[in-house]
């Protein structure tokens, strides 16, 4: 098991970079934590490690954004976590994004664990303090 501490939001821009270090070759990363634990902010501070340069936020409601990374690589940002039906997810073409081999970055994963390919990558992103946050994988 691997863990990179986070302190604080200053600490973001580094932690994202060791993170693509030691993820290996995984393009499908599913990011667990409760509501207010960081998901989309450390989301955020990855694509602008990978050189986004669009606003990245929540796609509550749009279920999945797309955006460029510097080297013009497509990253894909879901978020199931108003998915009521696995029909949803499956509606916008999940599994084609998936096997596309571009980065999936997944928040709010549980609610269609069961379409995620065995591959995935599974962050758990914990709370210590209002400042401080680890991740695990």
């Amino acid at each position: 098991m691997t863990e990179i501490i986070i302190n604080g939001v200053e600490d973001l821009p580094r932690a994202a970079k060791v993170f693509l270090e030691k993820k290996g070759k995984a393009s499908i990363i599913a990011f667990y934590g409760a509501m207010g634990a960081g998901k989309t902010t450390f989301i955020t501070a990855l694509c602008r490690t990978l050189g986004v340069k669009d606003d990245v936020n929540s796609p509550t409601f749009t279920i999945v954004n797309e955006y460029r990374s510097g080297a013009g690589e497509p990253v894909y940002h879901f978020d199931f976590y108003r998915i009521n039906r696995l029909s949803e997810a499956m509606d916008i073409g999940l599994y084609e994004y998936f096997d596309s081999g571009s980065l999936c970055l997944i928040e709010w994963p549980e609610m269609i664990e069961e379409l995620l390919p065995e591959e995935t990558l599974k962050v758990q992103i914990l709370t210590d303090d209002a400042r401080t946050r680890r991740l695990l994988f």
